[in-house]
């Protein structure tokens, strides 16, 4: 398997991503997943914020990825699809950042739902229409050779059989799930049964614990974590990541492991690192670099 990285572990540090791309050099890692921006904004401009624009030239920013040794595991375009602006915001943003993906070297675009449920729509017109945006992104991501995933993360999402609904809602290997430890678990849900169910599913996955003191307050109350403040291994979700990584293991996963958590400037996420890559060992898992 390969490690890499969301650089939402240094928004609270004001890396740019060029320094995110320094950190990953300095510790071995080659794979990293940004945020995707649509439009300029003042913090990314004036190098504050670890994310990439889709205004930067695709090209030129894989160019410099070569130099650093890293390349793009995926690219989050993440806008909530489920609510009423998802057809008119969300569903654009995704169709304009599969190309810029494929031409940055990447291949994997990660979408989602909200958090909530969304407001002036019942479930079943939300589903649909998250169904009607998700037809249009399948032809065009299969234009581009892209894979899209749908991240576990909100209302839909962290139930399992609503889960199942979306990946039906084209019949196309480009449409994949991002498993994530954390938010399934944060949601009351059971990562590994989650991990399990949808094993052949599984195309690109975030690694995130969860602290015992954020468990006791939000679990089942909430559906997604922004980010943790847990080093992986630390908290409460650590045995389930484990077995998590067994389930993939078995069945041929040889995808990105994508660390999620503050990054604390650095020593956070070096502790998610080390605890990632021994329990890599001790799983008899070889890390792809």
């Amino acid at each position: 398997m390969k490690i890499g990285f969301h650089t939402d572990a240094f928004n609270s540090h004001a890396f740019s991503f060029e320094k995110a791309l320094a950190w990953a050099q300095a510790n071995d890692v080659h794979y990293i997943e940004p945020g995707l921006i649509d439009g300029a904004c003042w913090i990314h401009g004036l190098g504050y914020f670890p994310h990439v624009a889709l205004y930067e030239d695709p090209a030129l920013l894989l160019r410099k990825m070569e130099g650093y040794g890293v390349r793009f595991s995926q690219v989050d375009a993440a806008y909530p699809l489920s609510g009423k602006d998802g057809p008119s915001r969300g569903l654009p943003y995704v169709l304009k950042s599969i190309p810029w993906a494929r031409h940055a070297g990447c291949d994997h675009v990660a979408t989602t739902d909200g958090l909530h449920a969304p407001e002036g729509l019942s479930d079943a017109q939300a589903m649909d229409l998250m169904k009607r945006s998700y037809e249009q992104i399948i032809d065009v991501a299969e234009a581009y050779d892209v894979t899209v995933t749908i991240e576990v993360h909100g209302y839909f999402t962290t139930d399992p059989d609503r889960v199942e609904q979306m990946l039906g809602f084209v019949d196309s290997p480009k449409l994949r799930m991002n498993l994530d430890t954390g938010n399934s678990f944060i949601a009351g849900q059971d990562p590994v049964a989650f991990c399990e169910r949808f094993l052949d599913k599984i195309s690109h996955v975030h690694v995130k614990d969860v602290s015992e003191s954020l468990a006791d307050s939000l679990r089942g109350k909430d559906t997604g974590i922004a980010i943790s403040q847990c080093a992986i291994g630390d908290g409460v979700n650590a045995q389930n990541i484990r077995r998590c990584l067994e389930l993939l293991r078995d069945r041929g996963y040889n995808g990105v492991l994508s660390m999620e958590c503050e990054g604390q400037g650095g020593p956070l996420i070096e502790k998610s690192l080390a605890w990632l890559r021994a329990t890599l060992s001790e799983l008899g898992i070889p890390e792809e670099k």
